[in-house]
C-alpha cells in the first residue's frame, strides 16, 4: 500500500495486466487501496482497431484474462501514446512484455527466461526499490541537466568573448596555459554536482530532455556571460590601465568566478533564496574560486603568468561577479516563465 501511495505521489501511473480472473484481480486491488478506473477483459481487446486499442489502454488500469501477446500489445500501445513504460513480471508468459517495455523488471525467484529478458532483477522482496530507482533516476537527470546548462552557457560565452577581445587587443586576452588552468579548476568544482539537492517540484513529475530548451538557454545565457566579460575588459583596460599579464589575470579571476559560481544560481528554476545548493556543491564552488583568487600571490600562479593584484581591482572584479549573478537570477526567472514548459512532460 505504501509503495503504491508513493508511486502516485510521484505521478507514476500503475496498470495491472494479468491472465487471472477479474474477480481475483479486483479483490487484490481493493486490498491494496488501488483505485480502479476501468477493467478490460482479454476477449474485449480481441478485434479492436489500433486506434480503439490505444484509447482503451489509456482509460482502463486493470486488464484481466489477457494472453502474452495481448500483454505485449498493451505495452506497445502505451509506448505509442508517448508513455515510458516499466513492466514487472516473473513468468514465462511475461517474456514478451518484458522485452517490449522500456524497462523490464523481474525478481530473483522468477523463471530463467523472465530474468534473462529483464533489464533489472529485484534481489529483495517488495516493490519499494522500483519507486526508489525512479526517484534516483530523476535526481540523476536533474543534476546532469544542471551541468549541461551551466557548461553550455559558460563555454559558449567564453568562446564568444575570446575572439571578440582578440579583434582589438594587441595581446592574448588569456594564455593557453591560463585557459587550461581555468578549465581544470572549474571542472574540479563541478564534481560536486551529483551530490547536490534536487527540488521536490522537479522530482514530482517525469521530465524530458528538450534540445530546443538547451539551445534557447545557451543563446540567452551565453551572450549574457560574454557581456560581463566585455565589461571586465573595459574595466581592466580603461579603468585600471592593465595590459598583458595584469589584464590576463583580471579576466582569469572574473571568468573562473562567474562560470563556477553561476551553477548555484541556475541549478534550480526557483530563486536561490528558496532553493539552496547542497553543502558539498556550495563548498566546492566557493572553495575553487577562493583558491583561484589566491593563486596570483603564489609561485604557482606566477608560473602561469598570473600577476598579484591589490585590493581595489579585486574589489571591482568582485562587484562585476556579484552583479552578473544577480542579473542571471533575474533573467532565469523570466526565462522559465517563457520556456519552462519545454522540460515538462
Amino acid at each position: 500500500k505504501e509503495t503504491i501511495k508513493k508511486m502516485f505521489a510521484y505521478n507514476v501511473d500503475i496498470k495491472i495486466i494479468t491472465g487471472d480472473n477479474h474477480l481475483v484481480t479486483e479483490k487484490i486491488a481493493r486490498d491494496i487501496n488501488f483505485a480502479i478506473k476501468g477493467i478490460v477483459k482479454g476477449d474485449e481487446l480481441a478485434g479492436l482497431s489500433d486506434a480503439d486499442f490505444r484509447k482503451k489502454v489509456e482509460t482502463a488500469n486493470i486488464f484481466t484474462r489477457v494472453s502474452p501477446e495481448q500483454k505485449q500489445m498493451i505495452i506497445r500501445m502505451l509506448r505509442q501514446n508517448g508513455h515510458v513504460v516499466g513492466y514487472l513480471g516473473d513468468g514465462v508468459n511475461d517474456a514478451l512484455s518484458l522485452k517490449e517495455a522500456d524497462v523490464g523488471i523481474s525478481v530473483e525467484n522468477a523463471v530463467d527466461i523472465a530474468k534473462d529478458t529483464a533489464d533489472i532483477i529485484l534481489l529483495r522482496k517488495g516493490l519499494a526499490p522500483v519507486i526508489d530507482g525512479i526517484v534516483e533516476g530523476r535526481k540523476t537527470f536533474a543534476n546532469t541537466f544542471k551541468y549541461l546548462m551551466m557548461a553550455l552557457s559558460s563555454n559558449f560565452g567564453n568562446m564568444f568573448s575570446m575572439p571578440l577581445a582578440s579583434l582589438f587587443l594587441p595581446f592574448l586576452p588569456m594564455t593557453a596555459s591560463q585557459i587550461l588552468l581555468n578549465n581544470f579548476l572549474y571542472d574540479s568544482s563541478q564534481l560536486a554536482i551529483p551530490f547536490d539537492n534536487v527540488d521536490a517540484s522537479f522530482l514530482a513529475r517525469p521530465k524530458k530532455f528538450d534540445l530546443g530548451f538547451m539551445k534557447r538557454f545557451m543563446v540567452i545565457f551565453g551572450p549574457l556571460s560574454s557581456f560581463f566579460d566585455i565589461a571586465t575588459f573595459f574595466l581592466l583596460l580603461w579603468g585600471f590601465g592593465y595590459t598583458g599579464g595584469a589584464f590576463q589575470t583580471g579576466w582569469f579571476l572574473e571568468s573562473i568566478a562567474t562560470q563556477t559560481l553561476v551553477v548555484n544560481v541556475i541549478r534550480s528554476r526557483e530563486s536561490i533564496f528558496k532553493s539552496l545548493p547542497g553543502k558539498i556543491l556550495a563548498s566546492s564552488t566557493v572553495g575553487v574560486v577562493a583558491i583561484a583568487w589566491v593563486l596570483p600571490a603564489t609561485g604557482l600562479g606566477q608560473l602561469f603568468g598570473l600577476v598579484q593584484f591589490g585590493m581595489r581591482p579585486l574589489f571591482a572584479i568582485a562587484v562585476v561577479v556579484f552583479v552578473y549573478l544577480f542579473v542571471v537570477e533575474f533573467v532565469k526567472k523570466q526565462f522559465y516563465l517563457r520556456y519552462g514548459h519545454l522540460i515538462e512532460k
